[in-house]
């Protein structure tokens, strides 16, 4: 595909595996994490994976619910970033350490951090919307789903 090639969509689960597709979207709403924090979970995962859909979606809701374009923006350099607190830089690792998982799982100094900042069912409930965002972004990837377009693009 040529980079000046915007990816056609492919397929709509949603229509052709609308059980299994509401299913997702009830996983989905079954995680009580922060939705400030999920906001932050959510487009870095997207990020990592690549999943522009996701992006746009989880970025457009997050701002919608006061997150700062800002700190959207920083969210691909948090590392050397201000704008987070050591909380959301716990959360951070832990969505790059889990989506990543092939390269290097969740290590044990990540985790320990986490540990610091989520008591057992915080941390449970950061875990299940990394993993929910994940399932998304591998929805959204291989069917191309695609934002709609901004208007002069």
């Amino acid at each position: 595909m040529s980079i000046t090639t915007v990816p056609t969509p492919r397929i709509s689960l949603k229509s052709l595996a609308p059980e299994s597709y509401r299913a997702m979207a009830a996983l989905g709403r079954s995680v009580t994490l922060d939705p400030q924090l999920r906001g932050l979970v959510n487009v870095r995962a997207s990020q990592i994976n690549g999943c522009a859909y996701c992006v746009d979606t989880d970025g457009s809701e997050a701002i919608a619910h006061g997150e700062d374009p800002r700190r959207l923006a920083a969210l691909a350099a948090w590392h050397d970033s201000p704008f987070f607190t050591p909380r959301e830089r716990a959360a951070l690792a832990v969505t790059d350490a889990v989506t990543r998982l092939p390269d290097a799982g969740l290590p044990d100094d990540v985790y320990a951090a986490a540990r610091e900042h989520f008591d057992d069912e915080e941390l449970a409930q950061l875990l299940f919307a990394v993993l929910v965002i994940n399932a998304w972004n591998r929805i959204g990837v291989p069917t191309r789903m695609a934002p709609p377009r901004l208007a002069g693009a």
